[in-house]
């Protein structure tokens, strides 16, 4: 990092900076000026520096947000990425390298393989990760010698790979007569034995480094002519500490741009400490002895840790010249243009949330090109089955070079798949992960480079909780998106359990930074997918979640107002969470509530329940995540307006509630507590399985006549 930071990078440069080197990335910020000098005590303190690197939480400059092992990595190459896609598109800078500084051990994580073997990745030149081959991971010495073999898989990936092992040190030992014996020694040693020899004394060192092999002899004769200080100090010159050879390394990753570099940089955890080389190291504090006599090794004063170079110095020079080559110019920021409220599609006859996702894209690029272009979807090979086939098929798909679709002509292709630069769909491979580790950084590029792009990426709602971890990290690094689950639910019957979802309205629910929506009807999905697009690029703006359906409803169950007043109020209704979508005549006996694809068993319910004279009112539920968000605002727990439940629930009317939906029933299990009422949550709460919607429904009880039944069960149990 420091060769890396006060020599080689410059303004355009943005690097990712693993977890646990983030005390070194303060450090840097503050001799560069970028940190004020009360923060250095403030490490784990509250509003003070954070564990992890933060962008979005610490007080001085982060580029990228770390802390979950393997994602901070891939960032750069979704990062990369992006800011092609960007740079193509809008009027966006040129950029520098995309530099991640990785830990050998994290590359354990199948998120850095996932991201590595997409093939535009072997494109991307831009693109440099350095790995801190240290031996060591979290609890151990790491037990195999990985790195040529993890070098290999890079290879193989079309990386360009450098090793970066031996200071000038060892070379010169090794360029002695018999140092090629030594040299191959050293290189047939387990991790584990390297690291014992750095906590060896002399004598001990000098046996266990000459070994039993045939080559002790030849091994012994250097180490005869070299004394015990030299030997200690040889071994442990490891290139990742030679600033001259690692600066070489860097220079020649710069020669390169046809293609991502990774440099293996071989160091010593604890480097120079009394606790180099042990397994426990990551742990381990410096007595209080040890770090009096660390100052003395590096003239520096023990009662003033965090004093500066004095100014004319040579390091005070160079701190002021890397701080200047540093600087970057906050990214002048291009709002985004107006989303309009809707596009004007009437939702008649029978169609699938799915479906009028797919349209209202379409809708979008007409009713509203300057929105559209600023739209670009992300799917990981399921483009055509999540409904963006008419998208795609008029904006086209976005590569990093041209390539011919050469099934154009065929009268059976539906969608064209030819690609160039001006493309607005990208295609990655069945990788969930990469999916919403590039929406990401689609979503920060309003904060990276000042312009506003408008990502939505879909994937098969099953798979949500596969991205899960490294979606919700994106959110926490500041990407604003939209994710499309769909087909979601049992609904998707014919699939069975391996591609039905049962727990992903909860996780939306409790996702923070994004709004989580299951819309039951084409205008609905129109007036929240519309009102999501404006929440993105935005210091305020969060991110969106929307679960949909494959199942056709008539869209005349809605009931949307003809009148334009009572029309605008279902649409603030709906995006304030829900609404009441029928009223019993008097009082009501019981209030039905359902969200997403349940509606028809919704309504049949009630109507069955109203021709036995049982008043039931029926209540259409966008968005249960905001609906709770209201309830917590009411009873003071969260800031936030509580509006609509009385919109929802008016206390006149407060009656038993049957809530149900294509999910786990706890997900609307918190409505009973708005009022107090007895309340039977619906939902399915087991592996799904195949057959039709009607069987799949009645299995699981979310069918009307559970309903009704579930409905007679609270007012014969409330009954006086």
């Amino acid at each position: 990092m420091s060769a890396l930071y006060f020599m080689h990078l410059t303004d355009r440069d943005r690097v990712s900076v693993k977890p646990h080197a983030a005390p070194v990335l303060h450090a840097i910020n503050y001799l560069l000026g970028r940190l004020d000098r009360r923060y250095l005590t403030e490490l784990r303190a509250y509003r003070g520096l954070q564990s992890y690197p933060s962008r979005s939480k610490d007080p001085d400059p982060v580029d990228f947000s770390t802390g979950s092992v393997g994602i901070g990595a891939t960032a750069t190459i979704w990062s990369a990425m992006a800011h092609r896609y960007a740079a193509g598109h809008l009027d966006v800078s040129d950029n520098g390298r995309h530099i991640a500084l990785v830990g050998d051990a994290e590359l354990d994580e199948g998120a850095i393989w996932e991201a590595v073997v997409d093939p535009t990745v072997a494109r991307l030149g831009e693109v440099l990760w350095i790995v801190d081959v240290n031996r060591q991971s979290l609890d151990r010495v790491v037990p195999d010698i990985a790195a040529g073999r993890i070098g290999r898989m890079f290879d193989a990936a079309g990386w360009q790979t450098i090793t970066v092992k031996y200071g000038r040190r060892l070379r010169d030992l090794f360029a002695r007569q018999g140092g090629d014996a030594l040299k191959a020694r050293i290189d047939a040693m387990s991790n584990d034995e390297y690291q014992r020899l750095l906590r060896s004394p002399p004598a001990e060192l000098r046996d266990r480094l000459a070994g039993q092999g045939e080559e002790r002899h030849s091994i012994r004769r250097i180490l005869n002519e070299t004394d015990d200080n030299e030997i200690a100090t040889a071994i442990r010159d490891l290139g990742g500490h030679d600033l001259a050879d690692l600066l070489g390394a860097f220079s020649q990753a710069d020669g390169t741009t046809d293609r991502p570099t990774v440099i293996f940089a071989y160091t010593i955890k604890a480097w120079g400490l009394p606790t180099q080389g042990h397994p426990a190291n990551h742990s381990a504090l410096l007595t209080s002895e040890q770090w009096e006599q660390l100052a003395r090794d590096l003239d520096a004063d023990v009662s003033d840790p965090w004093a500066a170079f004095a100014e004319g110095t040579p390091e005070a020079r160079l701190c002021h010249q890397a701080a200047q080559r540093l600087e970057r110019p906050e990214p002048v920021r291009h709002p985004s243009p107006a989303i309009p409220a809707e596009v004007g599609r009437a939702h008649n006859g029978s169609a699938s949330t799915q479906q009028a996702f797919g349209r209202l894209l379409v809708d979008v690029a007409r009713a509203a090109p300057e929105v559209a272009a600023r739209l670009v979807t992300v799917s990981p090979d399921v483009a055509s089955s999540t409904n963006l086939g008419g998208w795609i098929n008029r904006v086209g798909i976005w590569g990093t070079s041209e390539r011919n679709d050469w099934f154009a002509g065929d009268a059976e292709t539906l969608v064209r798949w030819s690609e160039s630069a001006q493309g607005q769909h990208i295609e990655l491979g069945i990788a969930e992960g990469n999916l919403v580790g590039l929406l990401g950084e689609l979503g920060a590029t309003w904060s990276r480079d000042g312009q506003v792009l408008l990502p939505i990426g879909t994937l098969y709602d099953p798979f949500v909780s596969r991205a899960l971890e490294p979606w919700s990290f994106g959110i926490y690094a500041g990407g604003q998106s939209v994710l499309v689950g769909t087909p979601s639910g049992v609904t998707l019957a014919p699939e069975g359990g391996a591609h039905q979802s049962i727990t992903t309205p909860s996780i939306g629910l409790e996702q923070p930074g994004c709004v989580a929506w299951e819309p039951a009807f084409g205008q609905d999905l129109e007036w929240t997918l519309l009102h999501a697009l404006g929440q993105l690029g935005r210091p305020d703006g969060t991110s969106a979640y929307f679960r949909l359906s494959t199942r056709p409803i008539d869209q005349l169950l809605a009931s949307v107002p003809s009148d334009p007043t009572q029309r605008e109020r279902r649409r603030h209704q709906v995006l304030s969470g829900g609404y009441r979508l029928r009223d019993a005549p008097g009082a009501p006996s019981v209030t039905l509530v359902g969200m997403g694809s349940i509606l028809p068993e919704v309504l049949a319910a009630g109507e069955a329940l109203s021709q036995m004279g049982v008043g039931a009112d029926i209540v259409c539920l966008s968005s249960a995540d905001l609906v709770f968000r209201a309830h917590q605002a009411r009873q003071g727990l969260a800031e936030g307006d509580d509006r609509i439940l009385d919109s929802l629930f008016p206390p006149a009317r407060a009656a038993p509630i049957v809530a149900a939906l294509d999910g786990h029933p706890h997900t609307l299990s918190f409505l009973g507590a708005i009022h107090g009422a007895p309340i039977a949550s619906l939902g399915v709460s087991d592996f799904g399985q195949v057959g039709d919607v009607g069987d799949l429904y009645r299995h699981f009880g979310i069918d009307t006549d559970t309903i009704v039944g579930a409905a007679w069960d609270l007012i014969e149990g409330t009954a006086p």
